[in-house]
């Protein structure tokens, strides 16, 4: 088992820029604004041969109130998982009160806790750290997050005493899970999803809309196959959008969607499709990404909502007619199971290896049902098929000016790729390709003698 190192402090000393230090990612957001991560979140750190799990968590604060108490249910837990505690503290403003309140709650946890004095670039080290020997959580660590500083030194101390793993305990099972990214607009439900998935409420779900401001990814295991659940920002519309933070959330997501290898998009069954929905589906599409359809609360409908749901996702959602839809309760997980099997059927799909014989033999049959058109008064000439790339599937068409073949006749091939090789859950991509003119070079295949014969031929014309 890797070992789990949980960041906790105050609001806005540093966990989120420290978090990205050690997962050498930008993966959680990082702001002036106070109070910016809410949910725990998760990523793999390396130093040296230790290999180790990094949880950052929302800021501490004695009297939370509202979303502030949410945020400290979470970091319990995350001291409650953690092997060892990075007590992050500033070293610019030195000791202050809500420090001593967060040594309190770590003293109290019984957890081997290291002081990290942060934002110590430019001062002297024992300086900066001299006020929080006060603590009395042992000899303090100072660093810089923001610059990288200090930083080897810091996982050496907390690591201290713990065995590297062994190479097949390295967390690389992170490279072979599917990666599934749960998108939609604020307040369908996608927190409630993921806690329904992992049966615990890892995700805070409240009926406050924007929640969830940052990705969290949450290693998970159904059915005997590693998965890693993204949860993501509400996408608003953009007259919306006002906050620089949430502009952020906005990249975290698309930035989310461009990572995953299936996205699960939920909608509302009490709302109208609306075109943000339809826009962030869209993106899904053209980034590649394998799609399943979760149509969530639907236990809370009527049949004439189910059926204008139904008519609308069928107008509104007509160009994204590969994708599987699932109507469920996140709340009470009806359909919950066969969207997850939608899910690996998708992914199944999007990495399918396809033969080059196969391939050319559906698309000789597709020709011989639908030829291509004439273009210029000259047919097409499609010859053979052969894969250009998986995740989403990639098939590229040799033949004769294939590069001019219309965009309908694309749509066509593909929607014959797709029923040949079942290629639900997943977009297909199909690339033509013009073979080339053997006459094209002739000149340049010329002697040099053959060269000037024929320029003073052309001179004299």
């Amino acid at each position: 088992m890797l070992p789990v190192v949980a960041l906790v402090g105050r609001p806005n000393v540093g966990k989120s820029t420290l978090f990205n230090a050690l997962t050498r990612t930008s993966d959680a957001l990082v702001s002036d604004v106070p109070g910016l991560t809410r949910d725990r979140k998760y990523g793999y750190g390396r130093q040296s041969l230790h290999r180790f799990i990094v949880v950052d968590t929302g800021g501490l604060v004695e009297s939370p109130r509202g979303i502030e108490q949410l945020m400290a249910q979470q970091t319990q837990r995350a001291i409650e998982e953690a092997d060892r505690v990075v007590f992050l503290v500033d070293g610019q403003s030195g000791l202050e009160a809500p420090d001593r309140f967060v040594a309190d709650v770590l003293r109290k946890s019984g957890k081997p806790v290291t002081i990290a004095v942060n934002k110590c670039e430019g001062r002297d080290s024992d300086v900066a750290i001299s006020d929080f020997h006060a603590l009395g959580l042992g000899e303090p660590q100072s660093l810089s997050a923001a610059h990288r500083q200090g930083i080897d030194e810091l996982i050496d101390h907390v690591l201290e005493g713990i065995p590297p793993p062994a190479e097949d305990e390295t967390g690389d099972d992170a490279v072979r899970a599917t990666r599934v990214c749960v998108v939609g607009r604020p307040n369908v439900g996608k927190s409630t999803l993921i806690n329904r998935l992992l049966g615990e409420e890892r995700m805070i779900a409240s009926e406050q809309p924007g929640t969830t401001r940052d990705t969290v990814h949450v290693p998970f295991e159904r059915d005997g196959k590693a998965y890693v659940l993204i949860d993501t920002a509400g996408v608003r519309r953009r007259a919306r959008i006002e906050e620089q933070l949430e502009k952020w959330s906005v990249i975290k997501t698309l930035q989310a969607i461009d990572d995953a290898n299936v996205v699960i998009g939920v909608l509302d069954a009490k709302e109208t499709v609306a075109e943000q929905d339809a826009t962030l589906l869209g993106i899904v599409a053209e980034r590649g990404r394998a799609l399943v359809i979760a149509v969530n609360k639907w236990d809370h409908v009527t049949q004439d909502q189910r059926d204008e749901i139904r008519s609308q996702i069928s107008v509104r959602l007509r160009f994204l007619d590969f994708a599987p839809i699932q109507f469920i309760s996140a709340l009470h997980g009806s359909g919950v199971g066969e969207m997850m099997q939608s899910v690996r059927e998708a992914h199944a799909a999007a990495v399918r290896e396809l033969p080059t014989p196969e391939l050319t033999r559906v698309l000789e049959a597709a020709i011989r049902q639908h030829q291509p058109p004439l273009v210029r008064g000259r047919r097409i000439r499609l010859r053979y098929a052969h894969q250009g790339g998986r995740n989403p599937p990639v098939i590229v068409v040799h033949g004769a000016q294939a590069a001019r073949a219309p965009e309908d006749y694309r749509r066509y091939l593909i929607n014959s790729f797709r029923e040949a090789f079942r290629l639900w859950g997943t977009p297909v991509r199909v690339e033509f390709r013009s073979e080339d003119n053997p006459f094209a070079n002739r000149r340049n295949k010329l002697t040099p003698r053959q060269r000037r014969t024929r320029q003073r031929d052309d001179g004299r014309r």
